[in-house]
């Protein structure tokens, strides 16, 4: 018999995965929180259907002790909760377990400098075009890698984002000089049969692939270590300078709301606590005071 052949899936699992996908949750959601009940019934030691309250608050504490970020935490409690409340209809077993508060740590941002740096130390034509577009139109990473060369819209100015997060389409700006950059790139990679017709607009080493997100966060790493900029820079650290500058621009924070696809506005208001330009202009009231 084939060692690595699948093993059969139990009932219960089966039942969990039917719930998922009658609900339409994405594979990735779907993978963390079958992650978490397993985790939940190894350090069980039986099956998770036969949990109490108390077996729930205990887990919690253990998660804690063991340092476990509050992200992560909360990522747990998600999954159990869908398990419990929905997969075995017992709500009443998770009512009592709380989500932790979260810091707000406010994110890195890049001067307009830093970016032109970064962009131009990428090591590659594709790489560099990438970082252009995940700040030029301020797009996640999962964003810019599921582009595909009909999502260009030059007549109209924009990218299309298909199933961004949240299942959600969008459409994303597409400025001239980031046009010209694509058309650069469309131009060698097709020179060089690296981009199939109509397929992936950056393309892994077989085309028939898109390149990963974390190639590209790779990517961004050694181009930041490259141009000698010293900040924790990620792919993301590009989408928050594309709104910290806009901000800074004086564009309306619901039009960056929009743009970023953001739901609630909350989240986008984040970007004035760290748009330096704005505090600058500010006029504090002790320049108003007059000499006693």
């Amino acid at each position: 018999m084939d060692s690595n052949a699948a093993r059969p899936i139990s009932p219960l699992r089966q039942r969990m995965l039917d719930d998922m996908r009658a609900r339409k949750l994405a594979p990735k959601t779907q993978s963390h929180y079958l992650r978490a009940v397993r985790q939940f019934a190894r350090y069980l030691g039986r099956s998770p259907d036969t949990a109490s309250v108390e077996d729930l608050r205990n887990y919690q504490l253990y998660l804690v002790d063991q340092g476990t970020s509050p992200i992560s935490l909360n990522a747990a409690i998600t999954g159990l909760r869908f398990f419990f409340d929905v997969t075995l209809d017992r709500g009443e077993l998770m009512a009592r377990i709380p989500y932790v508060r979260v810091p707000r740590i406010l994110p890195v941002v890049l001067s307009p400098e830093e970016v032109a740096r970064l962009i131009a130390a990428a090591s590659n034509l594709k790489h560099q075009t990438a970082l252009a577009v995940a700040y030029g139109a301020g797009l996640r990473v999962s964003e810019v890698v599921a582009l595909k060369v009909g999502d260009i819209d030059s007549q109209r100015m924009t990218l299309r984002i298909e199933q961004g997060k949240g299942l959600k389409d969008r459409y994303a700006m597409l400025p001239p000089v980031l046009l010209e950059r694509l058309r650069v790139w469309w131009r060698v990679a097709h020179a060089q049969g690296k981009m199939l017709e109509g397929g992936w607009l950056f393309p892994g080493l077989n085309p028939v692939e898109a390149l990963s997100t974390r190639q590209l966060n790779r990517a961004v790493h050694a181009a930041a270590e490259a141009a000698g900029i010293d900040k924790r820079v990620t792919m993301h650290t590009l989408r928050h300078s594309f709104a910290t500058h806009l901000l800074e621009q004086k564009v309306d924070i619901r039009i960056i709301q929009v743009l970023l696809g953001h739901k609630k506005l909350e989240t986008t208001a984040l970007y004035a606590q760290v748009a330096t330009d704005l505090l600058r202009e500010v006029i504090s009231p002790l320049e108003r005071l007059h000499p006693a």
